[in-house]
């Protein structure tokens, strides 16, 4: 127990599992929590007087208890037995030989074949914010700075198993991305620019970063230096895998703020057994390729050239399905090559891990061979870089046994023919049956016992066991060993001289066995590298196969991306619903024709359940879709990149930080006016609804405004409740209103979800809830209320004053001559010119002008 306290301390915020024999053991607390995660049974113990708990289970059993610990989000040092007990006459050494966190995980229970496990550490700078992620089991090491709102977007993307805060900034870091992520606080020292540089550069041998063209990112340097520091910790110090750290470039990819990943449901659903867009478009059959079209998705390629290149390689497999299906079927044959690769480094592989990397590796020929002479230029260049790893693959094949077990204990590892030594001693074990037989039947002849048998066990080893009836004929040069009820169990000479050349044999041939598996293990880090990039390129293809059968299962079609800023979608359709629909129930396809100069901002009206929110993500997903190179679910699609998506899509309270729905729709949609681009695509949906009426309405025109005059003239869907809005089409030429329209029959609505141009003037909301079975007396009361309300609330007196301008609707408060030019007088020397941004100056500008040219034609 002193023993297990004193390494106890140096690991107070980890659950330590104690090896004890064939046992591993928790005590005191570490046995309570253990007890509760893993059901099994708390008993007790009194040490001196001193009750401890006691919780354990079988060192065979660790696979199976290890993932339950971590995936309960605990901390777990493996303290094992560092010498063999029988070599001690002392208590046995002990230490810790790995410490697994949720972030540092090489067990594949542990682990999700299609995702990444990655550690993440976070830096707060004075003006920027530092950020790392790496993952020990694929050797994936990437590095990022930004703001606060680039941060988050990134936590969101590779959803870290774990991340690291210096402790000083505990706070900071739950205020701003709150307590959604498993995390672990640092010393404050260990966040230091000159201690990061250096263990960086110890670690890849280099003098700078330069070549890995992140020198500039102070803050993203100190983060990444700070997981390696942690792996260290950890136990984890064979890390040749992690042989580069590569820039995350924003500036590539779309932005889409937290928000819009959420609200799109790209890979993850608040709703359960909802279905994302990830589920639907992932026809990956690899591990790396899963990791990677997430990837993908996560972060779509803004430039043109690339995307057409992932086009150009689809189009051709849809043309080519032989080709298709050879790459399929083989890849198929592929193990996960780079946590393969990455356990060599670790040296945590066991001998049928190698035989199937070796496997995988002859799998790849053939691609190579088909992708090399592929007609295209994309899947020729993949077929180039791949590498063939002959020499890699021939020793693996000379050296083990294809059946080779799982544990190297078990014995037959090495094939047969590579070392001699090793064969000769296999013989001497296996020819020991023959030798046995020949001793038997000599000794059997000699003292004419006839059932004589020879035996044995792992008390006393081999004997010679004579049944009581011929005890008598036993010649007294045999040594008597035990004595049973029926029978006698003797040795002789030559059977103990036999059984030591046995026994050391098998010694021997064990020892053999780990020496040269162990010789291999380090050869093969040699070949780390080309297997990762082999491992990448497997990913991509597998990713581009699977947008080639996602297309042709659902008949997609292929966008033409150009560096217009017009988006034109011909009959698009929603990745998702169209695959919930019921059986023989097509999905109604809808243009949708957005651009700069005539249509920028299209309003879309409707009823509840018409579809409108449907078109504004089906619009957001086809571009997402084709700017990850995939086909789209269209009929035809020209589609100017898009370098933002911005959605501001249904109510989501955030109760735990104190904001009700309509704040969190504020701050979302502050975001989205604060960020806008000339190629950002906007989606608000019932933007306004959160708060009364009239407040809504102002603030959803005043947005809509706002987006028509602002200079970058952001391409915009916006869905709305309020017919009132309808009127901005004639006040604002890029405005245009559509309607997701509904046919009304004798008591009913249906729902054509078809969008048409013009506005709508019913919300059919009471139909919805007769639909949705609400109570007869309660649809009748309804209805007998909002005859009233339409007799006396005639929506004519607002659309009036909403038709005109913030401004004029503020003249009726002025009794003045002239009270436009009053306003106006008013207007300007009420400006803060020093915190005006060059943008509201020149929109300002643009109201008053819109005004006096109003004046103007009034007055002409």
């Amino acid at each position: 127990m002193k023993q297990y306290n004193t390494i106890k301390t140096k690991y107070p915020d980890a659950l330590l599992l104690f090896r004890v024999g064939d046992f591993y053991e928790t005590f005191g607390e570490d046995a309570v929590k253990a007890s509760k995660i893993l059901g099994i049974i708390l008993t007790h113990r009194n040490n001196g007087g001193d009750r401890t708990e006691l919780a354990g289970f079988p060192h065979h059993s660790l696979n199976t208890y290890l993932p339950k610990l971590v995936k309960a989000g605990q901390r777990v040092a493996i303290c094992d037995q560092l010498e063999d007990p029988k070599q001690t006459k002392t208590i046995v050494k002990r230490g810790v030989t790995e410490l697994v966190t949720p972030g540092v995980a090489l067990n594949d229970d542990i682990l999700q074949a299609k995702s990444n496990n990655f550690l993440c550490a976070v830096h707060f700078g004075r003006n920027k914010i530092g950020i790392a992620f790496a993952d020990i089991s694929t050797g994936e090491f990437l590095t990022s700075e930004g703001s606060e709102e680039q941060v988050d977007k990134l936590l969101q993307n590779f959803s870290p198993n774990e991340i690291l805060i210096s402790k000083s900034h505990r706070k900071d870091f739950s205020e701003i991305f709150g307590n959604r992520f498993h995390t672990f606080f640092m010393e404050d020292w260990v966040y230091q620019e000159d201690y990061a540089l250096e263990n960086l550069t110890n670690h890849f041998k280099t003098k700078s970063l330069k070549g890995f063209g992140v020198d500039h990112l102070t803050h993203g340097i100190i983060a990444s230096g700070v997981i390696l520091h942690y792996l260290s910790e950890t136990q984890h110090r064979q890390l040749q895998h992690i042989n580069t750290l590569q820039r995350i470039a924003e500036d590539e990819y779309i932005w889409m703020d937290r928000f819009t990943i959420k609200n799109l449901e790209l890979y993850h659903s608040h709703n359960e057994n909802a279905v994302t867009l990830l589920d639907v478009i992932d026809k990956t059959i690899s591990p790396m390729g899963g990791r990677m079209i997430k990837r993908w998705l996560a972060l779509p390629l803004k430039n043109v050239q690339k995307i057409k290149s992932r086009h150009q390689v689809v189009t051709h497999l849809g043309q080519n399905d032989t080709i298709l299906f050879k790459l399929q079927d083989n890849i198929k044959k592929m193990g996960d090559l780079e946590r393969l690769i990455s356990k060599i480094s670790t040296g945590k592989v066991n001998p049928k891990e190698v035989v199937q990397l070796k496997n995988s590796l002859e799998a790849i020929v053939p691609v190579k061979q088909i992708a090399s002479s592929s007609k295209n230029d994309a899947l020729a260049l993949i077929g180039d870089k791949l590498q063939s790893c002959d020499l890699l693959r021939s020793k693996i094949k000379e050296m083990l046994n294809e059946e080779a077990p799982v544990n190297i204990l078990k014995g037959n590892v090495i094939a047969e023919g590579f070392s001699d030594e090793l064969d000769e001693l296999r013989g001497l074990a296996t020819k020991g049956k023959d030798y046995l037989d020949q001793m038997l039947e000599r000794e059997t002849q000699a003292t004419s016992i006839p059932s004589l048998k020879i035996a044995s066990n792992n008390v006393f080893g081999y004997y010679i066991e004579v049944r009581n009836t011929h005890k008598d004929k036993v010649p007294d040069t045999w040594i008597r060993k035990q004595t049973l009820v029926s029978a006698e169990r003797y040795i002789t000479e030559e059977l103990k001289e036999y059984e030591a050349k046995i026994l050391g044999a098998e010694e021997r041939i064990t020892s053999l066995e780990q020496q040269l598996f162990s010789q291999l293990i380090v050869w093969m880090q040699e070949y780390i590298q080309p297997v990762q990039n082999n491992a990448q390129l497997i990913a991509q293809l597998d990713c581009l196969c699977g947008f080639t059968q996602l297309a042709k299962e659902n008949n997609y079609v292929a966008p033409e991306l150009n560096d217009s800023t017009d988006i034109s979608i011909k009959n698009g359709r929603h990745p998702v619903i169209e695959k919930q629909l019921p059986l023989g129930e097509a999905y109604i396809a809808n243009d949708v024709l957005l651009d700069r100069s005539n249509q920028q901002i299209i309003m879309i009206t409707g009823p509840n359940m018409s579809g409108k929110s449907a078109i504004l993500r089906q619009t957001a997903l086809i571009v997402l879709l084709a700017q990850m190179g995939s086909f789209v679910p269209a009929e035809a699609a020209q589609i100017g990149y898009v370098d933002k998506i911005f959605t501001r899509v249904g109510a989501s309270d955030n109760i735990s930080m104190g904001e009700s729905t309509f704040m969190v729709e504020m701050n979302e949609t502050a975001s989205i006016l604060n960020n806008l681009s000339e190629r950002s695509l906007v989606l608000l949906d019932e933007i306004g609804r959160g708060t009364s009426t009239y407040d809504g309405i102002s603030i959803a025109w005043a947005i809509s405004e706002y987006l028509h005059e602002h200079p970058a003239r952001a391409k915009t869907l916006f869905a709305t409740h309020y017919h009132e809005l309808n009127e901005m089409a004639t006040t604002f030429e890029r405005i245009k209103n559509y309607n997701v329209s509904v046919k009304e029959l004798k008591d009913n609505v249906l729902f054509l979800r078809k969008l048409t141009p013009g506005g709508s003037e019913h919300s059919f909301g009471i139909h919805v809830a007769k639909m949705a079975g609400m109570p007869q007396q309660v649809i009748s009361k309804a209805n007998k209320i909002l005859k009233k309300l339409e007799k006396s609330h005639s929506s004519e007196e607002l659309t009036e004053k909403m038709a005109s301008t913030p401004d004029e609707m503020q003249l009726s408060f002025f009794n003045l001559d002239d009270p436009l030019l009053e306003e106006i007088k008013e207007e300007i020397l009420h400006l803060d010119i020093d915190t005006l941004t060059p943008v509201e100056a020149l929109m300002k500008l643009n109201e008053i002008k819109r005004l006096l040219s109003k004046k103007k034609k009034a007055t002409s």
